[in-house]
Order: structure tokens, then C-alpha cells, then sequence
């Protein structure tokens, strides 16, 4: 089989490692991949949004299967392109990602279908924002309604801050059309958890949860990142909970989807608070989480093709998914000055004897050398019985590769081992 993995991050290269175990996958492109999924797939550079693009060149290469990994071309309708030239796909059909492309509709769907989530107020105009601002409860966030690479959502502490974010979304652009309507909604406090699912749009098989760490400096200080690192499973994710949110989030949104006619098929991301009054949907993602997927695969038991097969031709009830009772930790090493300004062109090294665990995000191949090219220049992951021994392991692989200015966290996972003796 050939397939094509749509992308060119850490989520994508830990895509392509898994897929590569099936027996049947003569080939893998990676459009337009990067210098570290280079050493496990053919690149292409085509970019991720170049949809007429990437349809030419799977028809042009008979592809069997095709897996569109990223938001902006699933938004953009990548699926529904390939799918009309015959190319099955994993990963929703535009209709069904806007539930990721428009904060606007997500909100709304959670409110017309009763799914837990945090109160909010929309707008287009921005007088009437800074007007709600006066009397809003403060802390409170701002969501730019579209795309915004991650960055979109600002958490304001004072009515000043809220004031000038609700400014540089609809009256500077910051995220260009993205900041046309905005969501104004309450702060919610409590454990934050990272659940991925694999649905087809009949049935919902749940990943292993996960903890992400955003911040960029030790004991989560600094400036909020793409994610520094994650672990998996989540100690605040227990059985109950599971239960609960299988229950009142989970199914509740498949079904909504449904009945939006906007059935969802591929992986439908859950970003969750625990809060006093319950679970509470923060965010979707119509797609795997990076850094999550680069815990969450490893821990995959089912071979990743079959399962993703069956949610695109609607028989994941009829498959069983399994993942390992073990844990992983993933640490990310980044570029020197991340996620501000850095500097590109670092030579990395990376032991062959650990290649197999490490995700590579940033890097480009320069006369016959992978070098940075990124702020995440990559992730390095560990599987072990227990959370305390992958985190440990993961560490130990860290301190073995090296590129000029790479820095990353030193307590990925403290949290976690500080929440298990909680519970």
C-alpha cells in the first residue's frame, strides 16, 4: 500500500513511525514532511494547504490511503478533495472540522446540545465587547472565532488586558480574519486533560488521556508554547471521570455532530477541565494533539492503518482498539529563545540507537546534515511500565542528543507524579 501522510510536524513523524509498522505499507510520502520524518518517508514539498496540490500529486501516484494530519487543511476540505477523486482519507470532511474552525460554532453546538462547557458571549462588533468587558467576571478569556496556529486564545487577568486583546483580535488583525468574531467565556479552574478519540460517527473509542505542559520555563513559568512536552495517562482522568465524560461529552458530541449533518470521522480532540462542577469542554481539535499524539501512539497496541480503515469505512464497532497499561513521557527540545525569536541552521545529533523514539518537528536536511529549523525542533519519547520510569528513561535519552542553543523543561511530569499521590 502507498500512503500519504499530509503534514510536516512531531505529530505527523510519530504518525508515520506507526503507520511503517504495518506489514502491508510498501511506502509512505510525507507532504511536505520534514528532515527527521526524511529518515522514515519519501518528502514531498507540497505544502500542507496546497490543496490542489496534494490531490495532483496522490492521483499522479495512485495513493491507496491518505491521512490529512493538520487543521488547516482539513478546514480548508483536503478530505472532501481527495475523497471526490476516490482516495480514502482519515480526517474529517470540512463540514465536520469546523468544529475546530470556528470557536463561534463549537460554542454553539455545546450549548444547543447541553454539553458541558464554560459560559460565554459572542461578538462581532468591537464597542459592545469592550462594553460587556466593564462588568465581566475578571479573570476571563478571549478566543479569536478561527484558526490562529494555537495561539488565539488569550487568558486575561485584569479588564485592561481583556480590553486590549478584544483590540489586537478585531481592531489590529492579529490573527487576520480569524478575529472577526470573537468569544468572550468564563475562566474555569481546575486539572486541564487532553483526551484524542478515534471516531467513525457511529462509535467512540477514546485514546489513553494525557497531561500537556504549556509553558515554556520549569514549574510552568514563561510564555505559553506549542507544548514543551506531555504524559500519558493523565493521573486526574480516573475511571469515574472517564465515565462521566463518555457520557455527557463524548457521545453527546458525536450525536450533535449528526444531527448538525455534519457527521465527524477521523480524530476528534477533547481538551477538558475537571472543574468542582464537573468536566467541562475547553477546546475540540479536529485532529491528533502534538505533543499528545507523541505519547498517546507509542501506547497503541491495534496497529494504527487498521483502526484508521475502519473509522473511515464506519466499522470501528466492529474492531477492538487496545493500548498498553504502561505510561510515556515525551520532553520537547526546543530552539534557544522559543517561542520568541531563535536562531536556525543548529547541526542535530541524534544517536542511532535512540532514532526510534525521537519525533522530529523542526529540522530541514542541508548538505546531508539535519539541522534546526524550527522553535520545537523535536520530542523524545519513552514507554515504561510506570510513569516514574518513563519520565526518568525519557531524560536519559534527552541528555543524548544535542543541537547548538537547545533548551527544555526539567519537570515534565512532576506535576503528574505530584497528582498520583494525591488521588
Amino acid at each position: 500500500m502507498k500512503i500519504m501522510v499530509v503534514g510536516g510536524g512531531g505529530r505527523e513523524h510519530a504518525i508515520v513511525k506507526k503507520i511503517k509498522e504495518n506489514k502491508a505499507v510498501t511506502e509512505i510520502f510525507a507532504l511536505p514532511g520534514n528532515g527527521g520524518i526524511a529518515m522514515d518517508a519519501t518528502c514531498v514539498n507540497i505544502g500542507a494547504k496546497d490543496i490542489d496540490g496534494i490531490v495532483k500529486f496522490a492521483v499522479e501516484n495512485k495513493i491507496d490511503y491518505a491521512i490529512v494530519a493538520p487543521d488547516d487543511p482539513l478546514v480548508l476540505g483536503a478530505v472532501d478533495a481527495l475523497e471526490e477523486k476516490g482516495i480514502p482519507c482519515f480526517g474529517p470532511r470540512a463540514n465536520a472540522a469546523i468544529i475546530e474552525g470556528s470557536k463561534v460554532f463549537s460554542k454553539n453546538l455545546m450549548k444547543k446540545y447541553n454539553i458541558p462547557t464554560a459560559e460565554y458571549e459572542v461578538f462581532t462588533d468591537m464597542d459592545a465587547a469592550l462594553k460587556y468587558l466593564e462588568s465581566a467576571p475578571i479573570p476571563t478569556v478571549i478566543k479569536a472565532d478561527g484558526l490562529a496556529l494555537g495561539k488565539g486564545v488569550i487568558i486575561a487577568q485584569t479588564r485592561e488586558e481583556a480590553k486590549d486583546a478584544v483590540r489586537s483580535m478585531m481592531q489590529d488583525k492579529v490573527f487576520g480574519k480569524s478575529g472577526d468574531q470573537i468569544v468572550i467565556e468564563e475562566f474555569l479552574t481546575g486539572p486541564e486533560v487532553s483526551v484524542l478519540a478515534f471516531t467513525d460517527g457511529k462509535s467512540i473509542v477514546p485514546m489513553v488521556s494525557s497531561m500537556d505542559h504549556k509553558r515554556a520555563g520549569d514549574n510552568d513559568t514563561g510564555l505559553n508554547t506549542g507544548g514543551m512536552g506531555t504524559i500519558a495517562p493523565n493521573p486526574y482522568y480516573t475511571d469515574p471521570i472517564a465515565w462521566v465524560c463518555t457520557e455527557q461529552i463524548f457521545i453527546p458530541t458525536v450525536q450533535a455532530m449528526n444531527k448538525e449533518g455534519r457527521t465527524f470521522k477521523g480524530c476528534l480532540y477533547f481538551g477538558l477541565m475537571l472543574t468542582e462542577k464537573g468536566p467541562k469542554v475547553i477546546e475540540y481539535n479536529c485532529r491528533f494533539g502534538d505533543p499528545e499524539t507523541q505519547v498517546v501512539l507509542p501506547l497503541l497496541e491495534t496497529d494504527l492503518l487498521t483502526v484508521m480503515q475502519a473509522v473511515t469505512e464506519e466499522r470501528l464497532g466492529d474492531i477492538e482498539v487496545k493500548f498498553s497499561d504502561g505510561s510515556a513521557c515525551c520532553v520537547i527540545m526546543a530552539s534557544g529563545g522559543y517561542p520568541s525569536s531563535y536562531q536556525k541552521g543548529f547541526e542535530i545529533s541524534i544517536p542511532e540507537n535512540i532514532a526510534d523514539s525521537v519525533y522530529v518537528a523542526g529540522a530541514e536536511i542541508k548538505d546531508g546534515k539535519m539541522v534546526t529549523s524550527g522553535g520545537r525542533v523535536l520530542g523524545v519519547t519513552a514507554t515504561a511500565n510506570s510513569l516514574e520510569d518513563a519520565i526518568t528513561e525519557a531524560y536519559k535519552k534527552v541528555e543524548k542528543i544535542s543541537f547548538e542553543g537547545a533548551f527544555y523543561r526539567h519537570d515534565i511530569g512532576a506535576r503528574a507524579l505530584a497528582a498520583k499521590k494525591e488521588i
